[in-house]
């Protein structure tokens, strides 16, 4: 029952489908060894240290009180029962390559967004029933091939779908029409929508817009002087607007590439931190040289003893990927804007990456010496250019880019590297 290549963009009768699997890490240990069905269980990057965190948890373990984020300590106070396992990414990467392989059994209109939930364009597939039906038969097809709960939202376009998926779980299924976005939607307030952090509802509070209704009726010329183009953007999905194609080929995309990590403790020692910045420069640096790819600005993330989380970023002149310039800018930033107060989280980002192949580096004082030696190397580009033509040859090639040896988490892209053959 495979659907047709072509996708139906007009928007008019479109059928997409988000599914999110439910509780994905705590689901899959549970599939894999099914004495753990039932029970209290969590999944934490480190459970014999403070820095545990938990990473996900099943649904018993909710129904206590536990969430996702929670510390390790505060959950098992909470919930004595709790089983307490440590992540196994291969088993949850080996697990979502099985889910999205049957998502494409049915069309290839299959986009992955994360390591447990993607898009399905069935605008075109022959069903034999009503939408309803047919993702019911998925639902219970992931459940019978890998004993995983899903939930599904149907919508005719992605972020209503998105958010259709969120409204029932587990093994939910439920369709949002864009009729009913002011029924259901607008009287929601605005840090519920998809798409809006805590950073831009407070923005958007500061103008007046508590709602999910207050920004769909909102000016766009203020949100746009406030937010800029993700302003006007944000204020027609409230309206549930919503024209992204379901695009199987986002996979290749790659935006950033950043590492991060929880502290053992509350950290307030300088020397400490900048031992913990050279770690994680030096992890982001090797994922860029693994995907051949370079960034053009950098962020850092801190979160303090008291949760409260501070972004501070720079954009650069040239492609940025050496372990050592990306240490460098990210200490600058961090002694820029650190108060002394312990830090629990540290984070580095390089963002707008590219592939390093198809750059142009900008010279100045600061390289030119490094680049004087390719003089000679591009008077001769240039004259087999002038003889040839442009295409001939250019300096530089692509590299086909290597597999990283870092860890894969949901929290990065690397998991995609699985859909790309």
């Amino acid at each position: 029952m495979r659907g047709k290549e072509g996708n139906n963009l007009s928007g008019k009768h479109r059928i997409i489908f988000h599914l999110d699997m439910n509780s994905f890490y705590a689901s899959v240990e549970q599939a894999h060894d099914p004495s753990l069905k039932g029970k209290a269980i969590a999944i934490a990057g480190n459970p014999k240290e403070r820095r545990g965190i938990l990473v996900t948890c099943s649904y018993e373990a909710r129904a206590r009180g536990v969430y996702t984020t929670m510390s390790v300590w505060e959950a098992k106070r909470k919930c004595p029962e709790l089983i307490l396992l440590p992540p196994n990414f291969e088993r949850y990467r080996i697990a979502s390559k099985a889910m999205f392989e049957i998502l494409r059994s049915y069309t290839n209109l299959v986009e992955p967004v994360s390591i447990d939930e993607g898009y399905m364009d069935v605008s075109e597939v022959d069903m034999e029933n009503d939408a309803v039906s047919f993702a019911k038969s998925i639902q219970e097809r992931i459940i019978r091939e890998l004993d995983l709960p899903s939930s599904i939202g149907i919508a005719p376009n992605k972020f209503l779908a998105k958010t259709a998926s969120n409204i029932k779980k587990p093994m939910g299924i439920t369709v949002l029409r864009k009729r009913q976005v002011k029924e259901i939607l607008w009287p929601l307030p605005v840090i519920d929508m998809h798409g809006i952090g805590e950073s831009t509802a407070r923005k958007l509070e500061s103008i007046g817009i508590k709602s999910i209704g207050d920004l769909a009726n909102a000016n766009p010329n203020l949100l746009k002087e406030k937010l800029g183009k993700n302003g006007v953007r944000l204020l027609n999905r409230a309206n549930g607007t919503d024209n992204r194609a379901v695009d199987p080929e986002s996979i290749y995309d790659t935006k950033s590439v950043g590492n991060s990590t929880t502290l053992p403790y509350d950290e307030s020692n300088i020397e400490e931190l900048e031992k913990v910045f050279i770690r994680l420069s030096k992890k982001v640096a090797t994922r860029l040289d693994a995907k051949n790819l370079a960034g053009r600005s950098i962020t850092i993330h801190i979160r303090d003893a008291n949760w409260k989380n501070k972004t501070r970023s720079k954009t650069v002149t040239n492609r940025l990927y050496k372990e050592q310039e990306i240490n460098q800018l990210a200490l600058d930033l961090f002694h820029a804007s650190w108060n002394g107060d312990p830090i629990r989280l540290l984070g580095v980002t390089v963002n707008n990456v590219y592939d390093k192949g198809e750059s142009v580096e900008q010279l100045s004082i600061f390289n030119f010496e490094e680049h004087a030696k390719d003089e000679p190397i591009l008077k001769l580009v240039e004259q087999l250019q002038g003889k040839f033509g442009e295409d001939s040859i250019k300096r530089g090639m692509k590299i086909k880019k290597k597999p990283s040896l870092e860890s894969k988490t949901s929290f990065s892209k690397d998991f995609l590297d699985d859909h790309i053959d």
